[in-house]
């Protein structure tokens, strides 16, 4: 009769209740749980693309919260691109290819 008693109670007040964080802590945890996959994602990504094996074995691998990821975006991505790269991105190639519309020299054939 007890073990009845308890599942009343757990259906009758829902999970969120159960683990003691009310209807908006599901909510922050929700949002949390989605930046937090956002960021692993973009720092990950950003790793895979520069070739840094090891960072993203360890993002990949360590739970930290968010906050490995952080400090590779801010610390790593952005103050140190790789050789050759201006802000951590390779040059398009449009930017080595003349443009049609540059000033050239036309001869006059009058």
């Amino acid at each position: 009769m007890m073990i009845n008693n308890a599942f009343q109670n757990i259906a009758s007040s829902g999970l969120p209740m159960l683990i003691g964080l009310g209807t908006l802590g599901v909510l922050v945890l929700l949002v949390l749980i989605a930046v937090i996959i956002l960021l692993k994602g973009y720092a990950l990504w950003h790793a895979a693309r520069r070739g840094e094996m090891w960072w993203f074995i360890i993002m990949l691998v360590v739970n930290t919260v968010g906050i490995l990821e952080l400090i590779y975006i801010i610390f790593i991505l952005k103050k140190w691109p790789k050789r050759g790269d201006s802000a951590g991105h390779k040059t398009p190639v449009a930017d080595t290819v003349p443009s049609p519309h540059s000033e050239t020299v036309h001869e006059d054939h009058n």
